[in-house]
């Protein structure tokens, strides 16, 4: 240890060096150490405020899942405390703290105008009402101190109150409970004879403003003008007799205060490594942080491990190094090699020994995940092991919930003219993997190591591919399966999820979504829409439904609509308008809006759509029967010219429903010539019903690909 400081001091040369390389830092930092700097108006004194709790080394993951929360808070509860200022929040395994270069060191004074009633209903008589007194006691004062001021032509009760605010060293007490109270760790704990609980023991308190140390006790610890450096570099307390001292203090001591000055050092570090070895690191953003939240001082390095382990998987030997020691993968030539990074946390100039310990404690980890390989490929792949492990209550096993998936994919698999009994054969193994000891060890890899284990024992190649991709996609941007054949396989998965468990009544209400259904719905339209496979959602469920205890489909059916106006991003009156012309099938209906937003979105389209909208409001209320048209009852070329161009639309093949719509609104001149000549309620009922037969016509011709009225532009 004292090696360690004689070298730091050396490296330094000197400690006014050091403090001007801080002070530039600083500048950059926009943190100056300007403690008696003034703003007028209200003129209202600003100070330095520095906090840090120091506690016992704080669980990453915990802390990186609310560590957004954690500066909104203090920031909210600056603002409700009329303390407001610029602040930074850092943190290290061992410390969390608020610097503010500049804070109010009391809130302003605030003055407050308060009109009560009129003068003549606070007082009948001479003597108050009950208006009169209820005022007075809203304003915390007798009613002989209001006062009564003229407002237009009448007198009212008015009060004029003063606030003097309060000094800020008064309220840092409180509103540090309350920011240590709002961070939502989970798992807390108790320590001592303390009733109150923290993420880890609160071990210092300091709290430094406008240059002292105000009264402030946390968890029993009382504020003093203290810190500690990294361990390494000694355990006994440090003083501070000011800002710029704590953070020249700290960095003297090992400790990398910042971050993000962490994060660059080991980015820095990779690139180095890199460079030398001529290899690349893969960069695993949640383990960065990770790492950057576990260290005071990172240092990377490589070590290696056994080349014999490399017949492992890839992904086994990268999940156990990640989850068991926090290592990131080695690759050279795009293959991962038997090279490790870890980033310890170490202040030595020699690194052989931390290397040597991390080599030593990663081979038993790797040496247990070879036997689990060992063992599960000698057992083999069985779904009969399943019947032991329970999917859900009223749904029985795993096991029932691969037969319900087998029914689904052989019915798809007919849909869609895939082999169904290779089909079968991937659904029934697709998670036998659960009762592996690999998968037992590593929950994560469930599906992965099943599609290692089918193409190591034989099973075809797409098997293996769709036990691998059954669970896609996992969220909006991730991949899908590869094929049309995965694709039934990781549909059968969902499509049973989603009907088994509404017909159990576990729906999704409000954001409450704890089965991820809606997930579920949106990688169906997903996977159906990238393959353009027709899936018509009433009658696939209507199919399905047998293999179910009986639920309301409707119910279903409006679930699955939702993530319809959710997934497809475009106008939401056109999803309307074709659901409403009765679409159900997600392929057409994608088609179907495709074609309308390229018309909606072209030129002068508002104008055309009015003369369409009249058509819809005149259709609006007929029926769904049969809408004939008599010729012979004509009796204007304005109805013989329109019918005969609608009769040559409706005639013709049409490639796709963009042409058929270009068609149809392409009788915008002969419908606006018809209005203009034509009086649709003629006083005879039969021409009267001939001529909405022929505008219901086009408008029927319409919701065939959208019911126009639901249009909005």
């Amino acid at each position: 240890m004292q090696l360690w400081l004689h070298l730091q001091k050396k490296a330094l040369l000197s400690e006014q060096i050091h403090k001007a390389m801080f002070n530039l830092w600083f500048r950059k930092k926009s943190i100056t150490f300007n403690y008696d700097k003034t703003t007028t108006g209200n003129v209202s004194m600003l100070k330095p405020l520095l906090i840090e709790i120091g506690v016992e080394e704080l669980p990453a993951v915990p802390l990186l899942k609310i560590l957004n929360s954690i500066e909104k808070s203090w920031s909210d509860i600056l603002q409700a405390n009329a303390l407001s200022c610029n602040f930074e929040f850092y943190y290290t395994p061992r410390r969390l703290v608020l610097w503010h270069p500049q804070i109010a060191i009391k809130q302003e004074d605030s003055e407050e105008e308060l009109w009560g009633p009129p003068v003549d209903i606070a007082f009948k008589e001479g003597e108050p009402t009950p208006a009169g007194s209820g005022f007075a006691k809203k304003c915390g004062v007798g009613i002989e101190q209001l006062e009564k001021k003229a407002k237009g032509p009448k007198e009212f009760l008015y009060y004029k109150s003063f606030t003097e605010g309060k000094r800020t060293a008064e309220l840092l007490q409180k509103m540090l409970e309350q920011w240590l109270a709002s961070m939502a760790f989970g798992k807390m704990m108790r320590w001592g004879s303390l009733q109150k609980e923290f993420i880890r023991p609160v071990r210092w308190l300091q709290v430094r403003f406008a240059g002292e140390n105000p009264e402030v006790e946390l968890f029993g610890v009382k504020n003093k003008d203290v810190t500690y450096g990294h361990r390494m570099a000694g355990y006994d307390p440090i003083a501070i007799d000011g800002y710029q001292a704590y953070f020249f203090e700290l960095a003297t001591n090992g400790v990398t205060l910042y971050q993000d000055k962490r994060r660059e050092k080991i980015m820095h570090d990779f690139e180095a490594i890199e460079k030398e070895h001529g290899v690349s690191i893969g960069r695993d953003r949640e383990l960065l942080d990770e790492v950057v939240a576990i260290t005071e001082h990172p240092t990377a390095l490589i070590g290696s491990f056994d080349e014999g382990f490399l017949k492992l998987p890839d992904e086994v030997i990268m999940t156990s190094m990640k989850e068991h020691q926090r290592y990131f993968p080695v690759f050279k030539n795009g293959e991962l090699t038997n090279s490790f990074i870890v980033v310890s946390n170490a202040l030595t100039e020699d690194f052989s020994k931390v290397i040597a310990g991390n080599e030593r404690v990663l081979r038993p980890r790797l040496a247990d995940a070879m036997f689990f390989y060992d063992n599960d490929l000698r057992d083999g792949l069985d779904s009969s092991s399943l019947k032991s492990i329970g999917f859900m209550e009223g749904l029985g096993s795993v096991y029932d919930k691969v037969q319900r998936e087998l029914h689904i994919a052989e019915t798809l698999g007919e849909r869609y003219g895939e082999d169904t009994s290779l089909l079968r054969r991937a659904v029934d193994l697709a998670k036998a993997d659960l009762t592996t000891e690999m998968v037992d060890e590593f929950g994560k890899l469930q599906g992965l190591m099943g599609s290692y284990y089918a193409k190591a024992l034989g099973e075809d190649e797409r098997v293996a591919l769709a036990i691998r991709e059954q669970y896609l996609p996992l969220g909006e941007k991730s991949e899908l399966p590869s094929s049309r054949f995965s694709a039934i396989v990781a549909l059968a998965n969902k499509l049973d999820t989603l009907m088994a468990l509404f017909s159990i009544g576990k729906i999704p209400t409000g954001s409450k979504d704890p089965f991820a259904l809606r997930r579920a719905v949106n990688g169906i339209i997903r996977i159906v829409t990238h393959y353009a496979m027709p899936f018509n959602i009433k009658e696939i469920f209507g199919t399905l439904q047998r293999h179910y205890a009986d639920f309301d489909l409707g119910q279903l059916e409006e679930f699955f609509i939702e993530r319809i106006y959710k997934s497809f991003k475009c106008n939401r009156s056109l999803i309307s308008a074709v659901l409403d012309g009765g679409e159900r099938d997600v392929v057409e209906l994608g088609r179907k809006l495709e074609a309308l937003e390229a018309i909606v979105q072209s030129d002068g389209f508002e104008e055309v759509f009015t003369t369409f909208k009249r058509v819809a409001n005149i259709s609006k209320d007929m029926g769904e029967g049969s809408l004939h048209v008599d010729e012979k009852l004509f009796e204007k070329q304005q109805e013989r010219d329109l019918f005969s161009a609608f009769a040559a639309v409706e005639s013709k093949e049409y490639e796709s429903y963009e042409q058929k719509l270009d068609a149809l609104f392409g009788l915008k001149p002969l419908l606006d010539s018809y209005f203009d000549n034509v009086m649709v309620n003629a006083e005879d009922e039969a021409v009267k019903t001939n001529r909405k037969n022929t505008i219901a016509s086009i408008y029927a011709a319409f919701k065939e690909v959208a019911d126009i009225k639901e249009i909005s532009v």
